[in-house]
C-alpha cells in the first residue's frame, strides 16, 4: 500500500507541509515535522507558530526524527500520538485473534490504557467502538462463510458465534436480511425501486423494508436484479415515493436529509470507510490518505479508494467529497462531471 505521505517524493513533502500549515489533526501520527532552528519535532496539529518552509525537515515517525538529533516538542507531545496509534493497532490485532470477544476492560489493560480513555481513543481512530468493531468483524466472517458453507448453521459456527441465537441477536439490524436470504442472493427479500429524474440524470433509488440498498446514476431495474438475483424486485409505487423524493432533494440541495435509513453491507474495513465518509461535512473535502488515516489504517490508501468505489448509495455516502492528495479530483463511479457538480452544490471551489 502506498503511504499517506511519500516523503521521498516532492509531492509527498508538499502534502506533509500542507497538513502542517493547516494544523490537520488527521495527519497526526502519520508524519513528523522537525524544525532546524529550534531542534524539536512536532505533530502536524501542533499549536506552535509555523516556521519557514526552508527550516523544516519531514520524517515518517518519531524515532527517525530522534535519530536525526531532534527532540520532542513539549507543547504537542508527538510521541504520545505514536503510542496511541500503536495501542489501537495492537487492540485490532487482539480482536482479530480472539475467538471470544474481549471485554473492554481486558482489551484496554492489554494495551496499557484505562478503559474509558481507550474507548474514546479507539473510536477516534477507527470511527467505531472496540465492541462495534468486533461485531462488524464477526458479521463479516459470517457473511463470507454463508457464501461457502452448505449449512447456514455451519456458517454461523464457522464465523465464531456460540450459536444461531447469538448470531441473530447481533446481526438482525446490521445484515438487513436473514442469513439464509444472504446465502441465496436475497431470496425472500422484497426490494422496491424507482428511477427518478434529477438535474444530473436518471437516478435509481431502491430500498428494502429496512432502508435504501442502492442509489445510483444510469442504472435501472435490470441492473438492480443482477445485484440481487434472488430478491423480489418490484416497482416502488407510493411506498417508496417519500423516500425517493428525499434522495432526489439530497442530490439537488445537499445537507437536507443526512439521516435517511440505509440497508448496505460491506466488510468491516469498507463499513469503517463509509462511516468516515458520512462524517465529512457538506462543503468539505478529504484526501484518500486522510480518509485512511481517519479509520486508523494510514497505509491503506488504495484500499480506502476501493471502498469508495464499492459504495452502494451514491451521494448519501458522500464519496464525491474525497480527492487525491495533490488536490486533483480523482475518479468517481458516475463520472467526474457529476462529482464536480455535486461538490459545487456544496460550495467546493475547484
Amino acid at each position: 500500500m502506498e503511504p499517506p505521505f511519500a516523503l521521498d517524493d516532492p509531492h509527498g513533502r508538499d502534502a506533509a507541509w500542507t497538513a502542517f500549515a493547516m494544523r490537520d489533526r488527521s495527519a497526526d501520527g502519520h508524519v513528523v515535522i522537525a524544525v532546524a532552528t529550534t531542534g524539536v519535532y512536532c505533530k502536524p496539529s501542533c499549536p506552535a507558530r509555523r516556521p519557514r518552509r526552508e527550516n523544516v525537515e519531514f520524517f515518517a515517525d518519531c524515532p527517525a526524527a530522534r535519530d536525526a538529533g531532534y527532540r520532542a516538542c513539549l507543547r504537542c507531545h508527538p510521541d504520545k500520538v505514536a503510542r496511541d496509534r500503536i495501542a489501537v493497532a495492537r487492540a485490532i490485532m487482539l480482536i482479530q485473534e480472539q475467538a471470544e470477544r474481549m471485554p473492554l476492560d481486558a482489551l484496554a489493560r492489554a494495551v496499557g490504557y484505562a478503559p474509558h480513555h481507550f474507548q474514546r481513543l479507539f473510536k477516534a481512530a477507527t470511527g467505531v467502538s472496540p465492541a462495534a468493531y468486533a461485531r462488524a468483524l464477526q458479521a463479516t466472517c459470517a457473511a463470507d462463510a454463508l457464501t461457502k458453507e452448505s449449512s447456514v448453521t455451519d456458517a454461523i459456527y464457522e464465523a465464531g458465534y456460540s450459536g444461531p441465537g447469538r448470531f441473530y441477536e447481533n446481526n438482525k439490524d446490521r445484515l438487513g436480511m436473514t442469513p439464509g436470504a444472504w446465502k441465496r442472493g436475497g431470496e425472500g427479500v422484497t426490494i422496491r425501486w424507482v428511477v427518478a429524474d434529477t438535474s444530473l440524470g436518471k437516478l435509481l433509488v431502491a430500498a428494502t423494508d429496512k432502508g435504501l440498498c442502492r442509489v445510483s446514476f444510469d442504472e435501472d431495474s435490470i441492473a438492480l436484479a443482477r445485484r440481487f438475483p434472488n430478491a423480489e424486485i418490484v416497482p416502488g409505487g407510493s411506498a417508496l415515493a417519500d423516500l425517493a423524493a428525499k434522495v432526489v432533494a439530497e442530490v439537488e440541495t445537499p445537507g437536507r436529509h443526512t439521516d435517511l435509513p440505509l440497508d448496505v453491507q460491506g466488510t468491516a474495513f469498507q463499513e469503517a470507510v463509509w462511516q468516515a465518509l458520512r462524517r465529512i461535512p457538506a462543503g468539505e473535502t478529504r484526501s484518500y490518505a486522510q480518509l485512511a488515516a481517519a479509520i486508523g489504517k494510514p497505509g491503506a490508501v488504495r484500499a480506502a479508494g476501493s471502498a469508495c468505489g464499492a459504495n452502494h448509495v451514491a451521494v448519501l455516502i458522500p464519496c464525491h467529497r474525497v480527492q487525491r492528495g495533490d488536490g486533483s479530483m480523482g475518479g468517481y463511479a458516475y463520472g467526474v462531471t457529476r462529482k464536480r457538480a455535486l461538490r459545487k452544490r456544496e460550495g467546493v471551489e475547484e
